[in-house]
């Protein structure tokens, strides 16, 4: 059995190195794929170094701790030690060395919500913690918007978009992935999750965590009002704001796993050199 099994999957590889090399991804493409994911790294990060300066959260048009969501801090435990505490919806969790007392950018530990190795800068340093945020906060919409300019001129922006005929092949896709289905359903260059993903991050996460961030800004506020009141005051805005990095790390996560899972090297390079072979069942579909 293990004979034959083993004979099979060396078909399966043999037929697919047979498979020629199609053009998947265009240079504007490529390029604002990795200035994108370059700016939103750094946008975490910097995004990450602004919160430690007020480390909380509030469901309210201003700070009020009877509406914390969410609260990271150093504290004094029972044996006069420094500890980390971080509190979400009134439950009390001890985070030492991870939130609350950690690493403080400069070999040392503090009392700071965030470690320095997952803020930019590493050091406490609220400014220069703006100052990157606002920069590539620029990067990230001139490359969004150029992606998505390119991809509606050469059409590949209408393949990207979850259409009510992929709706049904959702749920036999995701069985595919789980290893539950032994084909998925047929399917053109993305398959109905991927499109389900891209649909949801350009069109919904992408546009709210832009405007939450503009809620955000004092100099916005002075001449935008009715933008800050519709997230619900600016306090609401900044928890808003965190949902929706939470939700495209979530994206990313999912995405990195895919990469990895259906042929890492194959995916790096179509997004590296444009070159892909694509799969058995790619191409079969609208």
């Amino acid at each position: 059995m293990d004979a034959i099994a083993g004979k099979s999957g060396a078909r399966a590889a043999q037929e697919a190195r047979r498979r020629p090399l199609v053009e998947r991804h265009s240079v504007l493409t490529r390029v604002t794929h990795w200035a994108g994911t370059l700016a939103f790294v750094v946008l975490v990060m910097s995004g990450l170094q602004i919160f430690n300066a007020a480390p909380y959260l509030d469901a309210s048009d201003k700070s009020d701790p009877h509406h914390r969501v969410l609260a990271i801090s150093g504290v004094t435990d029972a044996a006069g030690r420094p500890a980390g505490v971080t509190q979400i919806l009134g439950l009390r969790l001890t985070t030492t060395g991870w939130l609350g007392y950690t690493d403080d950018g400069q070999g040392g530990r503090s009392e700071r919500a965030f470690p320095g190795w997952i803020t930019f800068p590493g050091y406490q340093d609220l400014a220069g913690g703006r100052r990157w945020h606002l920069f590539f906060a620029w990067v990230m919409v001139l490359a969004g918007g150029a992606y998505l300019l390119g991809g509606a001129l050469n059409r590949d922006l209408s393949l990207l978009v979850l259409r009510p005929a992929d709706v049904p092949k959702l749920l036999p896709m995701q069985l595919y992935y789980l290893r539950l289905r032994r084909e998925p359903p047929p399917y053109g260059k993305y398959n109905p999750l991927q499109k389900a993903a891209y649909t949801l991050v350009l069109f919904v996460f992408a546009p709210l965590i832009v405007a939450s961030g503009l809620a955000l800004s004092p100099g916005v506020d002075a001449f935008a009002g009715p933008l800050t009141a519709l997230f619900g005051g600016r306090q609401f805005a900044r928890l808003w704001h965190f949902v929706f990095m939470l939700a495209l790390l979530g994206f990313l996560g999912v995405h990195l796993l895919l990469v990895a899972s259906t042929g890492a090297f194959n995916n790096m390079r179509s997004m590296i050199t444009g070159r892909y072979r694509p799969g058995k069942h790619e191409g079969q579909g609208p």
